[in-house]
């Protein structure tokens, strides 16, 4: 399923932490937080200005970023879970 967002909207799968702590704790599915760190999966044309001018988002596709714990709306696509978040709500990207 194709999905195209609207405005400056950006819609991102959070990705998964780890499930051990580096000294080899396993974390039980009960005590994990929400990840912060995202995947860009499809992004919105832009926000509308009022001279009328669209201004371009800054992610793209594929990036990897941080957002807040509890931003944007959880929606379930195919079995998987993603966000739709506005870009304001992207907190920074992640360059490795």
């Amino acid at each position: 399923m194709k999905l195209r967002p609207l405005g400056d909207r950006v819609v991102i799968k959070r990705v998964e932490q780890e499930e051990k702590t580096k000294g080899g704790i396993i974390i039980p599915d009960t005590a994990k937080e929400k990840p912060v760190e995202a995947e860009v999966i499809a992004v919105g044309p832009g926000k509308a200005l009022k001279d009328g001018k669209i201004r371009p988002i800054e992610v793209k596709q594929g990036d990897r970023v941080l957002i807040g714990k509890w931003s944007g709306t959880e929606i379930k696509l195919e079995g998987i879970e993603h966000v739709i978040v506005r870009e304001e709500d992207i907190l920074a990207v992640v360059s490795r």
